[in-house]
């Protein structure tokens, strides 16, 4: 087992790996303690060798890490990478590309919603990975042989693990679906969140301007203050003291004091004058430099109903294709499909597996029936009355002569296919 300890190491490694087709990934790190995630080991692996990279080894640079990290002509295979990206984006201000996401391609390719590591590699190649030491404190050293050992077989099942997809998705013609969705994972923005969109983290909704824009500022000063300290953001400020100054907002550090949510002496604090700050910043805007509340969903008679057959639709597209539910559409989408919005499932390889037939049932073009097997999508001879493109309310019409196969919608005619539309 090779350890990367030296920068001259890993710089003589990184320039093997650079002539490799492809490069599996993985980090080992904590952060519990941290607002940002502190990196303790790198592996990766090509198919003809596999190392571990101590990143907290004294005087080692992980520059040419990075380079190779950027290096078009490498694909750097990772599994559900978004916190190993962010990790690598926040060290060197950059994304690796290109990337390829077993996790997405395996719901892709039909292995479920967002399987975990063990399960594909076990279902691939047979193996069982070892996870005793997964709950390992990785920043401790040294490390044991069964902790690095453990670490390692991230990355060497993982080979066997993309060829596998990667020849999966040729097979299928699929290879463009998992290219659509690593440009989001590969965008930089996905990872570059600015504090003042903090807020968007909060499940509080704001029922006046004032009481939003408060919240606003107030989420932007936890996270800005959260990022300099580099500790997690609950532990500068609760969310509850947020909701609770957005609501009441104190306007003194004796109104501050008063609050249920903030602890003994919190007004006196550098971060409680902060926030008394904040709310009489805010009190004291014009009412035409309030944002706006964010638009509520339309209320459409039948919507949550509406959803629900959605719902049933998306599965039966997913498994006439082969493909996980979750990584076709989500509630959300499905939401702005009913209500007549736009949505990422109405676009590229979704519309064509579930898109379409969403619009198709929508209009009352399709319907959903029970044959006394199972569920399938019939065609209908006649639409039923549509629901309102712009989330407007309406009352449908009762259509006479529904099918007596249990039709959802509209009269049937000729049978679809069975779990396809």
């Amino acid at each position: 087992m090779e350890i990367i300890r030296t920068t001259d190491a890993l710089a003589e490694l990184c320039a093997r790996l650079s002539s490799a087709p492809f490069v599996t990934v993985d980090t080992e790190f904590m952060r519990e303690t941290t607002f940002w995630p502190k990196l303790c080991l790198v592996q990766v692996a090509s198919m003809d060798e596999a190392a571990i990279i101590d990143p907290m080894e004294d005087g080692l640079s992980l520059g040419p890490l990075f380079e190779l990290m950027g290096n078009d002509g490498v694909v750097k295979v990772f599994h559900a990478a978004r916190q190993d990206i962010e990790i690598f984006h926040h060290l060197s201000g950059d994304v690796p590309t290109p990337i390829f996401d077993t996790q997405v391609a395996a719901m892709v390719c039909g292995f479920g919603d967002s399987i975990a590591y063990d399960q594909i590699v076990q279902r691939v190649t047979g193996s069982v990975v070892d996870k005793s030491s997964r709950f390992t404190n990785w920043a401790e050293r040294p490390l044991t042989d069964a902790q690095l050992t453990y670490a390692l077989a991230d990355v060497t099942h993982l080979r066997s693990v993309y060829m596998h997809l990667r020849d999966t998705l040729e097979e299928k013609g699929r290879s463009e679906w998992v290219a659509e969705e690593m440009a989001l994972v590969a965008s930089a923005e996905t990872y570059d969140l600015q504090p003042e969109d903090a807020w968007k983290r909060l499940k509080a909704r704001a029922r006046q301007p004032v009481e939003l824009a408060v919240l606003q500022e107030m989420a932007a000063l936890r996270e800005r203050e959260a990022r300099e300290r580099d500790v997690p953001r609950n532990r500068v400020m609760k969310d509850d003291v947020i909701y609770e100054i957005a609501l009441q907002r104190p306007r003194s550090p004796e109104a501050l004091a008063k609050l249920r949510a903030v602890g003994k002496g919190f007004e006196r604090s550098r971060l409680g004058q902060a926030s008394v700050a904040v709310v009489n910043e805010v009190l004291g805007r014009p009412s035409e430099q309030l944002p706006s509340l964010p638009k509520r969903k339309p209320s459409i008679e039948g919507a949550n109903s509406a959803v629900e057959l959605m719902k049933v639709l998306l599965k039966l597209c997913a498994e006439a294709n082969g493909v996980a539910p979750k990584v076709v559409a989500t509630v959300d989408e499905l939401e702005a499909i009913v209500a007549g919005h736009d949505a990422p499932a109405l676009h590229g390889w979704r519309k064509a597996v579930f898109g379409e037939a969403a619009l198709r049932l929508r209009a009352g073009d399709i319907a959903i029936a029970f044959d006394g097997r199972g569920l399938k999508t019939i065609e209908c001879d006649r639409p039923v009355n549509p629901m309102p493109v712009n989330g407007g309310r309406t009352r449908r019409r009762r259509k006479r002569g529904a099918g007596e196969d249990g039709a959802v919608a509209g009269r049937p005619s000729e049978e679809a296919t069975s779990g396809s539309a």
